[in-house]
């Protein structure tokens, strides 16, 4: 099978395209500069030059694709609306006209639960639940935004789906750890009312196989929830992968209602001032790691035969760590 990959030079695009290579599969990747293309060439895919601004590009790219897997996305939680709008949003609809113009049967979306942030609680959430129709934070709103897009785009001629894994974690993250991980160091980190609560997490190997299960086995419109399993304490969990990184995890708490009217009162003030880096803390990650938040994955296992090949304790324990 012949694939393309956008977000390619990633922590999850690049264990996808390793994923492939050692299936037999051949791999084109979207690389907006030296350093991606250098990225991708080394998890072994063919670089294509461009970005999701250039239809043209990611289409010459897709020729002769059966599937494209959609991994590229501003992860961030703070920053510019059209920066956002631009890349989640302008750049899915891009890719999605650059594989249906390019004859790809297949197109695969990574999303997130994150879509479903509304400021309301997210316990045991299934397919079930319908996308939202206002978000806290640009980034959960703009993920939603996208993963519409793709669902509508949905035909029997081309398959697009969309996974939604929770907490991707695991060996060579470069996205999510390095920030809990330099938070605890400076002393920033706080557990949010005591971090003693269920969390669903996904491990980046078993996002790629749910991936690939959906590339093969999901139906048109339709989006999966990713977990490894059962939920764990999502303060045990981080505390593990922050000693992962040899440093030791905090002990201070603060109170839920007090860390949300903080995230609330300092995001005005950046706002206020324009300032562009991102705030100490914002809602959507109160509201993301400051209580509950778990997804059932049942649906992913039955239609696409995910199995969450990768155990939580042997990812954990490739980082050297327990719980």
């Amino acid at each position: 099978m012949r694939c393309f990959v956008t977000g390619g030079s990633g922590f999850v695009g690049r264990t996808l395209i390793r994923a492939l290579v050692a299936r037999g599969d051949e791999v084109v990747a979207l690389a907006r500069s030296d350093a991606a293309a250098e990225a991708v060439r080394a998890a072994g895919a063919t670089p294509a030059r461009g970005d999701l601004d250039d239809r043209t590009a990611m289409e010459r790219g897709m020729t002769g694709c059966q599937v494209v897997f959609h991994a590229a996305a501003k992860v961030e939680d703070w920053g510019p609306r059209a920066e956002f709008m631009r890349v989640n949003v302008a750049g899915t609809e891009n890719a999605l006209a650059a594989a249906r113009a390019a004859g790809v049967s297949r197109f695969v979306s990574i999303g997130t639960e994150a879509a479903f942030v509304d400021g309301g609680p997210l316990a045991k959430i299934d397919e079930t639940r319908p996308l939202p129709t206002r978000w806290v934070g640009l980034y959960p709103e703009t993920k939603a935004l996208a993963e519409r897009a793709v669902l509508a785009a949905a035909t029997p001629e081309f398959v697009a789906t969309v996974v939604r894994p929770r907490f991707i974690w695991g060996r060579g993250d470069t996205s999510l750890l390095p920030k809990i991980t330099d938070a605890a160091r400076t002393g920033k980190l706080r557990w949010i009312g005591g971090g003693r609560y269920p969390t669903s997490t996904c491990h980046v190997e078993n996002v790629c196989e749910g991936a690939i299960a959906a590339a093969e086995r999901g139906a048109p419109g339709q989006a999966y929830f990713l977990t490894d399993g059962e939920p764990v304490e999502l303060r045990a969990f981080v505390s593990a992968l922050i000693r992962s990184q040899g440093v030791e995890p905090p002990t201070a708490t603060v109170p839920l209602w007090l860390a949300r009217a903080a995230a609330w009162s300092t995001e005005a003030v950046w706002k206020l001032f324009g300032r562009r880096s991102a705030p100490p803390m914002t809602r959507s990650a109160v509201h993301l790691f400051g209580r509950e938040v778990t997804v059932d994955d049942a649906r992913a296992r039955r239609e696409l035969g995910y199995t969450a090949h990768k155990r939580l304790a042997d990812g954990l324990a490739e980082l050297g760590v327990t719980m």
